[in-house]
């Protein structure tokens, strides 16, 4: 659990085991699968091309993807940023023990039909933040975790964050878990491509986000405009405000009066939460390594108690 105001980290500490079976416990070193929680660097990425011109987010995505079903004519990048696009989640039939290449995983995109209009309704859609990895890819000619690296986690000294690869040796390396009828069992296997996705396939610890949520505060990625831009509701077509409460790569609600922008994530054994309680400069993040742990139920409960001044 990270616990920071204003950037300054006022609790990093582990709980629990990192490893059940060779009973190693966690500390603020420990790395853990993000999940969703990789979204918001996805779609910051996605804001740097925008703000060099190398990507409008009222591009048709026709624009970048010439052979796609026509109903893709109609699909803004902000579309896709804010699960406004009509793009559905995996289908049954994909196989995550498959490994495929971006084609092949482009492919099975366009082939699942909208679920609805562009920019006429929400739904989450993890394939929709696939294809966004896909395009950072085709506009800047590097695989998009090569992109994250050079353009944000090496610059933020973030030294721990990356892509996901089990075949690589990576020091303080959490093992997920899951509950089968009350029995502790390991994570599922998925293949390697599958665990590079951009909805979310990264590594991360405390620490490192710790580092983030201080570049949040500066201009030092991007500028003021485009963060305010991610942390507000995208708008449908009718003016209305997203269902979602979904901004770009981000939720952006309110609990307890207080403005938050956050997300949660959920993957292979590993559950994650980010809040960023904006106006109190409060960030609480939560790192799991059980499936269904429910992690922003911590995070909710903590940030209630530093915000009450129960806990200072």
């Amino acid at each position: 659990m990270l616990v920071s105001r204003g950037g300054q980290v006022i609790r990093a500490q582990g709980y629990g085991l990192a490893n059940v079976e060779l009973q190693v416990p966690v500390k603020p070193e420990t790395i853990f699968q993000s999940g969703s929680v990789g979204k918001q660097f996805t779609a910051t990425a996605v804001m740097m091309l925008v703000e060099e011109g190398k990507i409008g987010l009222e591009d048709p995505l026709t624009k970048y993807f010439p052979d796609a079903p026509p109903s893709w004519k109609k699909v803004t990048i902000r579309e896709l940023l804010s699960h406004t696009a009509g793009f559905t989640d995996y289908p049954k039939s994909f196989d995550m023990r498959r490994d495929y290449t971006e084609a092949e995983q482009l492919k099975i995109v366009e082939s699942i039909p909208l679920a609805f209009a562009p920019g006429t309704s929400w739904s989450y859609s993890n394939l929709g933040f696939l294809t966004i990895g896909i395009l950072i890819h085709k506009v800047t000619g590097e695989f998009y975790g090569d992109f994250l690296q050079e353009r944000i986690f090496r610059p933020l000294d973030m030294q721990t964050t990356r892509i996901i690869s089990e075949a690589d040796i990576v020091p303080n390396r959490s093992a997920g878990y899951r509950l089968v009828k009350g029995e502790l069992k390991n994570q599922e296997w998925v293949s390697p491509t599958v665990n590079t996705t951009a909805d979310g396939s990264l590594y991360f610890s405390i620490m490192d986000l710790a580092k983030w949520d201080v570049a949040l505060y500066t201009e030092k990625l991007l500028k003021r405009s485009s963060l305010d831009e991610m942390w507000t509701v995208a708008k449908l077509n009718n003016g209305q405000p997203n269902s979602g409460h979904y901004g770009f790569g981000w939720f952006v609600v309110t609990k307890n009066g207080h403005r938050v922008v956050e997300h949660e994530g959920a993957w292979q054994g590993f559950e994650t939460q980010i809040s960023r309680y904006v106006d109190d400069k409060l960030t609480v993040v939560v790192l799991t390594n059980l499936d269904d742990a429910k992690p922003e139920v911590f995070a909710d409960r903590v940030a209630e108690m530093y915000l009450s001044g129960t806990v200072k």
